[in-house]
């Protein structure tokens, strides 16, 4: 398979100049927007005519410009036909499974997600609306086969799990979708650029922006990137779970986000360069750790047949320590004797960010189910920032293993 770059289509996407021929977008703060001719508000309000079709912006919650111009940038860097910007990474994640699904609907999800998408499928949407979910293996294609019911209506994975870094098989899973008529929704916050889930088959590309994409742990941002038919759903005007719901994107935010996206590149490649150096060294020194780029990671050869080269393997490691009292004790030191980084949830940010998962970003799951999962107490998710020298940065982290007996 030819690995797409999405660097070149973000290239050739059309570039929105300001009001007044800056080189920089606009940012449009109007809540509602005038109507020129009055006979074309139905039009208007009833999808048949937007921004693209000879119509013109409404209203905030439905399209702003600058929003939308958003957007067209995360369409271009997904390869999708359309995508529209939403409040948090979990607005696009709810929105997308109540759009996809009705009462009493069938969710097959990865056993291995974001706490916050787990919490979600197992304890608000059953109760709330009926909708069920089966947590499998993603790994296993057969497993996931097998979950299959009637009523199942979309295949659910990350393309990189948090916090496990186990990579799906986007094709395989997408060959399963087919089959059996259903939606695969891949969320790709761990790996822009690096995987396109869209080339590889899926269907459904969600993002939290307020990771990688932005890059600064300064703004709160999702996207769902998708055909221009299910993005029309979302915002349907009865029906549509972004436009009903309403969690809208401030338009400062995206003009800030849009910014930052012709630097993401050069941000992964970074990330992914240390990363690696990272995960070689803690490896040779005899510790457990977890990096897709290692190639004793199980998944290393699937993601080799996946990526797109130029941009590394991703910028997150796991580091096992056993239990939870030897990882904080570990991460106390790196924060605040060899300030390594900071302990604190999220990732991309420039600095080293670092927590333990169990008892964080996975503390919404059960204990059986992080079992399952492979999420053991001591897990330490380590997203590498790209400030200081790698010289310098590793004889922090050196130390600090050593002070807490992890090495000699």
């Amino acid at each position: 398979m030819k690995h797409r770059n999405p660097v070149e289509t973000m290239a050739n996407t059309r570039h929105e100049f300001g009001e007044h021929g800056g080189v920089n977008m606009s940012v449009e703060a109007s809540t509602t927007f005038t109507v020129m001719q009055s006979n074309t508000m139905p039009e208007i309000f009833g999808g048949e005519k937007g921004p693209d079709q000879g119509g013109c912006y409404l209203y905030g919650r439905h399209f702003n410009p600058t929003v939308y111009n958003l957007g067209k940038q995360l369409a271009a860097l997904e390869g999708t036909e359309a995508a529209y910007c939403t409040a948090s990474g979990m607005s696009a994640i709810s929105a997308t499974l109540m759009q996809l699904c009705d009462a009493g609907d069938h969710i097959v999800s990865s056993n291995a997600v974001y706490g916050g998408t787990y919490a979600l499928m197992h304890d608000l949407l059953p109760p709330k609306t009926g909708i069920e979910t089966t947590l499998v293996d993603i790994t296993d294609l057969q497993a996931v086969e097998n979950a299959i019911t009637d009523r199942t209506r979309v295949i659910y994975t990350e393309s990189l799990a948090n916090p496990t870094l186990r990579v799906a098989d986007i094709p395989g899973l997408s060959a399963i979708a087919k089959r059996h008529g259903v939606q695969l929704v891949v969320d790709n916050t761990f790996s822009p650029l690096i995987l396109s889930p869209k080339q590889l088959g899926a269907d459904i590309v969600i993002h939290s922006m307020t990771k990688f994409i932005s890059g600064a742990s300064d703004f709160i941002a999702g996207a769902v990137c998708a055909d221009a038919a299910f993005i029309q759903q979302l915002m349907d005007l009865h029906t549509g779970m972004l436009m009903v719901l309403g969690p809208t994107m401030d338009p400062q935010v995206a003009f800030n986000i849009s910014l930052r996206i012709p630097h993401l590149p050069l941000r992964m490649t970074e990330h992914g360069r240390r990363t690696l150096i990272f995960a070689e060294r803690l490896q040779a020194l005899g510790l457990t750790v977890n990096y897709p780029g290692l190639t004793t990671h199980p998944d290393h050869n699937l993601i080799n047949e996946l990526y797109c080269a130029d941009y590394g393997y991703g910028g997150v490691l796991t580091l096992d320590l056993g239990t939870q009292e030897a990882a904080n004790e570990l991460l106390d030191l790196l924060q605040n004797k060899y300030h390594f980084g900071y302990v604190a949830v999220s990732l991309g940010y420039f600095d080293t960010l670092m927590s333990c998962s169990g008892s964080s970003t996975s503390s919404e799951m059960t204990d059986e189910d992080k079992q399952a999962a492979c999420i053991s107490p001591g897990l330490i998710r380590m997203s590498i920032g790209y400030t200081g020298t790698i010289e310098q940065r590793w004889a922090q982290l050196f130390e600090a293993l050593q002070q807490v007996g992890a090495i000699t």
